[in-house]
C-alpha cells in the first residue's frame, strides 16, 4: 500500500511511536539499545510524517477463496522469502530512481493492519518512508565487513576450510 494522506501518515506515526516508546523503555534489552545508539535512533519517528509517501508492505499469510461452506483458507508457501525478495527489488529500484528510503519495522506492527483496514490474512511486513533526500541529510557511517569475511569462494581446485 502507498500512503500519502497526511492525516493517515500522522495516525501511523502516532501508533508507531507508541510501540517504539514501549520497545525502548521495556522490550529491548540494554545491549540492543547500545547497538542502536551510534545510529542516533530512538522512539521518535518524524520521518513517518516528513516523507511524502509511506509504502506499507504486507505479506499474505494465506489466501482466501469461496468454498461450498463459506470462506476457505488456501496455504501459501515461501511467503516471507518471496516478500523479502520483492522488497529487495523494490528498494533497489527506488534507490536507482534517486529516492531515499528507510526500512522501518516497529514491533509489533499490527496497528498497520488495523489503520489500513487489511483483511485477517494480511500481516504487516515492513514500513518504508520514501522521498527525495532532504537538503543536508546525512546517513550514519556504518562500516561493512571486508569481502574476505563474508564470502567463501569454492573454486574447482579448492575445498572449504573447516
Amino acid at each position: 500500500m502507498v500512503v500519502s494522506d497526511p492525516a493517515l501518515k500522522q495516525q501511523i506515526r502516532r501508533a508507531a511511536e507508541e510501540e517504539e516508546r514501549e520497545s525502548y523503555a521495556r522490550r529491548m534489552p540494554q545491549a540492543w539499545r547500545d547497538a542502536l545508539a551510534p545510529l542516533g535512533t530512538d522512539w521518535h519517528k518524524p520521518h513517518l510524517t516528513q516523507a511524502p509517501y509511506l509504502i506499507v508492505i504486507f505479506e499474505q499469510a494465506y489466501g482466501l477463496t469461496d468454498g461450498p461452506d463459506g470462506e476457505v483458507q488456501v496455504k501459501h508457501y515461501y511467503v516471507k522469502e518471496s516478500v523479502g525478495i520483492a522488497v529487495g527489488v523494490l528498494l533497489a529500484g527506488l534507490a536507482h530512481a534517486g529516492l531515499a528510503t528507510l526500512t522501518h519495522t516497529p514491533s509489533p506492527m499490527g496497528f498497520l493492519a488495523t489503520l489500513l483496514r487489511r483483511p485477517p490474512n494480511e500481516r504487516p511486513y515492513l514500513l518504508i518512508p520514501v522521498g527525495y533526500p532532504a537538503e543536508g541529510a546525512t546517513v550514519p557511517a556504518i562500516t561493512k565487513k571486508p569481502l574476505e569475511q563474508v564470502l567463501i569462494h569454492l573454486a574447482a581446485d579448492a575445498t572449504p576450510e573447516a
